[in-house]
């Protein structure tokens, strides 16, 4: 039930093509991703975002961070270390992961730091001047001038 056939707006829309596919691909990498590690995305300010992701036990050095197309993925992977002691819980995940977020143009990736166990990637909108909005003047005619 999670599915959307989006097949009836190809027929009828020119240009959205890649809206379609990125809808697509996002409820197919929502289906097939687990949920570790937890996250938030947070608005800081008009244009600027931060992902957090809990990642309690994994250092600079095991976390991979990448950004190809529009796609921010951060990979997560611990070398075989095993323990001294003999578990008796081990409540602490630390298995291996890969979390994929699809960014929207014009965001580009400031930075990326690791802190008391949350890894905060920051984000920024920048969108070109030619695609800001700007003011068009209308000039006046001059009413001496005929037009024949």
């Amino acid at each position: 039930m999670r599915n959307i056939d989006l097949t009836p707006f190809y027929r009828s829309t020119i240009g959205f093509d890649r809206l379609a596919s990125v809808l697509d691909s996002l409820t197919q990498a929502e289906q097939n991703q687990s949920a570790y590690p937890p996250y938030n995305i947070e608005l800081m300010g008009e244009d600027a975002y931060r992902i957090t992701m809990a990642v309690a036990g994994f250092s600079e050095a095991d976390i991979d961070i990448q950004i190809d197309q529009n796609k921010l993925t951060v990979i997560g992977s611990k070398a075989g270390e095993k323990s001294a002691g003999q578990f008796l819980h081990q409540g602490i995940a630390e298995r291996n992961f890969e979390r994929r977020f699809q960014l929207a143009d014009y965001v580009r990736v400031e930075g990326a730091s690791l802190n008391n166990g949350l890894l905060h990637v920051d984000l920024v909108r920048e969108i070109p001047d030619a695609m800001k909005p700007r003011k068009i003047s209308i000039n006046r005619k001059d009413p001496s001038l005929k037009v024949a």
